[in-house]
């Protein structure tokens, strides 16, 4: 059995934290990045080595679209070929505000790592599939992790949620291309969850939660939202590819 090997975007807080843990968990071997070395990364790398997992550390700032190939050469070389690429790198806006006042380095910053670097890193990783022989056993999956914001308008962070749609799209894009590959491709779409990004609004997003906002009364966790990621990346979701996961608590269902 090919020995499955996941990247993970963004790995060193949050949603990607999660993520890397429950992969190891579930017997992939991870390859973390972030855009610079931290402490926090060299602590998952350690968690995950403590348990008799395999982990190593990948930086490369995913913006950079010409160190797309490269990285995933070094992981190779390292962890063996990836199988499974989790996109969870991603930015906010510089400051929220009303969309008529927006300029354009936000908005360029929020479609250069939310769409752009997705983009570029699954085409990178789809031509180092194609370019191989797999297993056929072997899962290989690309999880696209965007927002719910992909679908629902937040005027105060308009850029974002374009950035976000943009992402939405992207997913939908490589899956036609690569079903036929037997590679799926799938769009996470968290809601409310808790995280160092929402950490400043986070209050009120629990509020809002328990008003109604979710069908669920909460906000979700981050090792909710990877648990949804490891069902994908592990095929529990057989003959699927192109969909979009809510993982919002019920926030999008539309009720009168």
């Amino acid at each position: 059995m090919t020995q499955q090997v996941a990247l993970i975007t963004g790995a060193s807080g949050g949603i990607g934290r999660a993520t890397a843990l429950a992969l190891a968990e579930a017997s992939f071997s991870v390859a973390l990045n972030d855009f610079e070395p931290s402490e926090a990364l060299n602590d998952l790398v350690a968690d995950i080595e403590s348990k008799e997992g395999k982990a190593c550390k990948a930086i490369f700032d995913v913006s950079n679209i010409n160190a797309h190939a490269d990285a995933l050469e070094r992981i190779a070389a390292t962890l063996g070929p990836v199988t499974t690429l989790v996109n969870n790198a991603g930015v906010g806006v510089i400051s929220r505000g009303d969309i008529l006042d927006v300029g354009g380095q936000s908005f360029d910053r929020c479609m250069t790592v939310n769409a752009k670097a997705v983009f570029f890193l699954c085409q990178a990783f789809s031509k180092t599939l194609l370019a191989r022989e797999r297993n056929k056993d072997c899962a290989h999956a690309i999880i696209n992790v965007t927002s719910s914001n992909a679908t629902a308008v937040a005027v105060p962070r308009a850029e974002y949620c374009v950035s976000k749609s943009a992402a939405a799209m992207i997913s939908k894009c490589f899956a036609a291309r690569l079903a036929p590959e037997n590679i799926a491709v799938y769009d996470v779409q968290p809601g409310l969850i808790e995280t160092p990004m929402t950490q400043a609004i986070i209050e009120t997003y629990k509020e809002r939660a328990a008003a109604g906002l979710c069908l669920y009364p909460r906000v979700g966790q981050p090792e909710e939202v990877a648990q949804v990621i490891v069902s994908l990346a592990t095929n529990r979701l057989p003959y699927t590819t192109g969909h979009v996961i809510s993982v919002d608590g019920g926030m999008l269902v539309p009720r009168f």
